[in-house]
């Protein structure tokens, strides 16, 4: 019994070592599987038809090119949609090779999957309407306020100084759309959110204008793009991917092309310049969690 239990064991760490290596898995379905968002502003967003766009989007095409060549042949490139709620399990459990969404890189989710270094360096804010008077954490008090389901901003909100006493209802969406919807349709008096995606919804709305982002910054997060754990081949190779955009400019000119030029499809322009802390990252690529930067 004892000599079963552990070629069951030996059995089920050689089966999760061959899902963790990428490189191979890939190579052998001539297949990779790309993780992207509908609706997370200029990172990852959808265009319509199976397309989609962004420049997480960017920078996973790049990685997948210098997957190609590490592979020695030319893959099938498959998108699977993700949610806050499924985008973990999903990476984990092997349906997605690469998740190139929003996600935040912090302890927790460490110790399910990896990330690559850092490439983008977010802003917690609040989305209200312009006409609504709300400046300021301090006047939600007794509003509802949407985040989407799965995401930490809520949290934050709840644990920062200002917001100590203040009682608020929570309303979620089902994604970033949809709680930018609940906020549209007046059902929300405010969306709790990373600021780029809150940009980017604000920027796609039929009328940008009649919102704004407002408030304190809740929190200084890296977001970065997820792959599987215990994967040191393709962490290396994504890893040296970013690395090489950095050093050629390539990195700055992405990101200029999706947050400040006019983007697809309605040629709006979400015009957020990289921010100091962004740049920051870029100058010292790291994988450090979200508690890291909490600690400057």
């Amino acid at each position: 019994m004892k000599k079963h239990l552990l070629a069951l064991a030996v059995m089920a760490l050689s089966m999760g070592a061959v899902q963790a290596d990428t490189l191979d898995k890939v190579k052998s379905a001539g297949a990779i599987t790309m993780g992207v968002r509908d609706s997370s502003g200029a990172l990852s967003y959808t265009l319509g038809d199976g397309k989609y766009a962004g420049f997480h989007y960017e920078i996973c095409q790049r990685i997948i090119a210098n997957v190609e060549k590490a592979v020695g042949k030319k893959l099938d490139v498959k998108f699977q949609s993700v949610t806050s709620q499924n985008r973990i399990p999903l990476v984990q459990n092997g349906t997605v090779d690469i998740e190139c969404g929003s996600t935040t890189n912090n302890t927790a989710r460490q110790k399910d999957v990896a990330f690559v270094v850092t490439t983008y360096v977010e802003e917690v804010r609040i989305a209200v309407k312009a006409n609504s008077g709300i400046t300021s954490i301090a006047q939600l008090k007794d509003r509802n306020v949407a985040t989407t389901t799965g995401t930490t901003s809520v949290q934050l909100l709840r644990k920062h100084e200002r917001a100590n006493g203040i009682d608020f209802k929570e309303v979620f969406g089902k994604d970033h759309a949809d709680s930018f919807l609940l906020l549209e349709s007046g059902r929300a008096d405010a969306f709790v959110m990373d600021g780029q995606i809150l940009a980017g919804n604000i920027a796609t709305a039929k009328n940008p204008a009649d919102f704004k982002i407002v408030g304190e910054v809740l929190n200084v997060e890296p977001i970065a793009i997820m792959i599987r754990k215990d994967d040191p081949a393709f962490k290396k190779l994504a890893d040296d991917t970013v690395r090489d955009m950095v050093k050629s400019g390539d990195m700055a000119k992405t990101y200029d092309k999706w947050f400040v030029q006019p983007i697809p499809p309605k040629n709006t322009r979400v015009g957020l310049p990289a921010s100091d802390a962004t740049k920051a990252a870029w100058a010292n690529l790291n994988d450090k969690p979200a508690e890291e930067y909490a600690k400057k």
